[in-house]
């Protein structure tokens, strides 16, 4: 069993950047992969960007591609996301998620965060 949770979100300006952090509790942490999901309001949840357990490989969405870096530190049980180059249309509810494999796909992920909210403002 896996819980995370979310924080570091806020009201942005455009063009700005956030840290995203995401903290995870047991002890197999580091065994699974961890993936950033988003949903803006009234749209489905799509992928942002994941890492392996390792920190070795990475996969982005070709919208957050450049801008976005992910990142794990194991020993601290901890994910990042840093968000450079804030735009409006990346105003939405931030998941990150642990899955046993470094996927794009949603449904792989077993463990979800509540959600944090990024508003990124003009």
């Amino acid at each position: 069993q896996v819980q995370l949770v979310e924080s570091g979100g806020g009201l942005v300006q455009a063009g700005g950047s956030l840290r995203l952090s995401c903290a995870a509790s047991g002890r197999s942490f580091s065994t699974y992969a961890m993936g950033w999901f988003r949903q803006a309001p009234g749209k489905e949840r799509e992928f942002v960007t994941t890492v392996s357990w390792s920190g070795g490989t990475t996969y982005y969405a070709d919208s957050v591609k450049g801008r976005f870096t992910i990142s794990r530190d194991n020993a601290k049980n901890t994910v990042y996301l840093q968000m450079n180059s804030l735009k409006l249309e990346d105003t939405a509810v931030y998941y990150c998620a642990a899955g046993p494999i470094t996927i794009r796909s949603a449904n792989e992920y077993r463990y979800w965060g509540q959600g944090t909210q990024v508003t990124v403002s003009s």
